[in-house]
């Protein structure tokens, strides 16, 4: 910032703590009685003003007695800052040899008493800040994020010449620790994890993107996302490729994607692979640290922190890879919510070429941006709690950035799905064989944009829920521990079960309050 004052260019000088010394005060009247000698002696003032050094003397010294300004002119910022704008641009401050009656209008104008003041201010001219060609490049992949599409705004400035995006130019970077006295639960956790999370790089035809991904064992299966290694559907043969977080770079192939889960599973051979430590997600709580940990903008080993915002939330993400039309998918209303984007680098699908899959996740405010697809979301300890699929955003498109409303996978659901992948290739998904759609409220006056459960409107026959005892008219309102609100919720919950599993569900059936145990078939789709 740059003051506006008449005679003089430098920051305000900082608020006093202690009154002056009896020392400053011997030393101010020592001033003024050498200054009534030079009178007395007919010395001409204007070769030595009050407000000018002595001749020869440097500018930026302090006077005689004054407490050294350690300031570094470079950083351009002082202490603190001082008064009002119209302040500024009117008051003339004083100088290192201010009368004590310009020193007392001064202190009183800034809200402090005259006793308060500096003893000798000294000020120094502000020097401009350099700007480093680290934050430039930083800066111009910020603006490509703003003015066009992620690909090709890094495309463009960081060309490889081959038309696609070059998501690998900045430097893996290890978690930097230069005082290891001083380490907080964030650095400690960011430093056990970061060995285990990867940037992934894919590429298809004239498409290009980038992810994140998590080791998951010394044979070099890696968990990411669907949209990640199919850059949202765009791709069906990827070429791929790894950088892990000591730099090295590795060919990877697709062992399978799971698009109801929007989850992947890819493999290097590697040698010397970190595998990362996975916690329980179902026994986080609201409030606990989260750490994401990913390559956003193709920023490789960036740690974010915040907190976990809530638990078991119900978000919708429209993807290319599931049919538009699915088993057990309930009726959404165009326009609801906000849009939930997959943070890739890549374009969003077209409207009519999309279905819909309903993820039940962790919400945590630490920023998660594109590129941080498919990365780890860590607790205080340095463990897995869950994968990043998704942000709320303000915008859409390339106009798509973090407002702290991400969404994680939580990992026990994304550990069960990339088992199944490996063993088999694909994942399997619950599937109960009802049409539902919003519980009203019974305290409810006519229509009420509010769901208190899911409304069974039909049972299919010889459906898992018939042998169950499901019927027309039941409100279903938890199915095992996870609380249902609202159709999506219900889909959501059935699809985290694997086929097979058996769970309670509990129903309202009138004013009766029922449960009932329930052996999920395999979702179709």
């Amino acid at each position: 910032m740059t003051e506006n004052n008449a005679g003089y260019n430098g920051p305000l000088p900082p608020r006093p703590q202690n009154p002056p010394t009896q020392r400053a005060a011997e030393e101010r009247a020592e001033e003024e009685r050498q200054a009534a000698e030079h009178a007395a002696a007919g010395s001409p003032t204007e070769s030595t003003p009050a407000d000018r050094p002595a001749e020869g003397a440097p500018a930026d010294l302090p006077a005689e007695g004054a407490p050294a300004d350690t300031t570094d002119a470079s950083d351009g910022v002082h202490a603190q800052q001082r008064g009002t704008p119209e302040q500024h641009e009117t008051q003339a401050y004083p100088t290192a040899h201010a009368t004590p009656a310009e020193q007392q209008s001064y202190g009183a104008s800034f809200g402090y008493d005259a006793y308060a003041q500096p003893e000798t201010p000294v000020y120094k001219r502000r020097e401009k800040k350099r700007v480093g060609a680290g934050t430039f490049v930083t800066g111009m992949l910020v603006a490509g994020l703003l003015g066009g599409s992620v690909v090709a705004g890094t495309d463009a400035l960081l060309d490889t010449g081959n038309g696609v995006g070059n998501t690998g130019t900045a430097q893996p970077q290890s978690v930097v620790v230069n005082d290891t006295g001083s380490v907080n639960e964030i650095t400690g956790a960011a430093a056990k994890a970061s060995p285990s999370v990867v940037t992934i790089s894919v590429s298809g035809g004239q498409s290009g993107g980038s992810g994140s991904g998590i080791i998951l064992d010394a044979e070099g299966h890696i968990l990411t996302n669907t949209h990640v290694v199919t850059l949202g559907g765009q791709v069906a043969d990827p070429a791929v490729e790894v950088r892990t977080n000591d730099g090295r770079v590795f060919q990877a192939e697709v062992v399978g994607t799971d698009p109801l889960s929007d989850l992947a599973v890819i493999k290097i051979d590697a040698p010397d692979l970190q595998p990362a430590t996975l916690a329980d997600s179902s026994e986080l709580n609201v409030g606990d640290v989260a750490i994401a940990i990913g390559a956003p903008l193709g920023l490789s080993g960036t740690v974010t922190d915040g907190i976990i915002s809530t638990l078991n939330r119900t978000i919708s993400v429209q993807s290319s890879a599931v049919p538009e039309q699915q088993a057990d998918e309930p009726e959404q209303a165009p326009g609801d919510g906000f849009n939930f984007l997959p943070p890739d680098g890549s374009e969003a699908p077209q409207q009519g070429t999309q279905g819909s899959i309903y993820l039940n996740v962790i919400q945590t405010d630490a920023a998660i941006n594109q590129g941080n697809s498919g990365g780890a979301l860590v607790d205080s300890q340095g463990q897995i709690i869950g994968v990043n699929v998704a942000i709320a955003s303000a915008g859409s498109g390339e106009s798509a950035g973090n407002i702290g409303v991400g969404f994680s996978i939580p990992i026990n659901y994304a550990q069960r799905v990339a088992e199944e992948i490996i063993a088999s290739g694909e994942a399997t998904h619950g599937f109960l064989g009802v049409s539902v759609g919003p519980a009203a409220s019974g305290n409810a006056e006519g229509a009420s944009t509010f769901s208190v459960g899911a409304e069974v409107q039909s049972v299919e026959p010889d459906s898992p829920a018939q042998v169950a005892g499901l019927q027309e008219g039941d409100v279903i309102t938890k199915v095992g521990e996870l609380g249902i609100e609202d159709p999506q919720a219900l889909t959501a919950a059935v699809r985290m079960l694997a086929e097979g599993e058996s769970t309670q569900v509990e129903l309202l059936r009138g004013s009766e309050a029922l449960t009932l145990n329930v052996t999920v078939g395999r979702s179709p789709a």
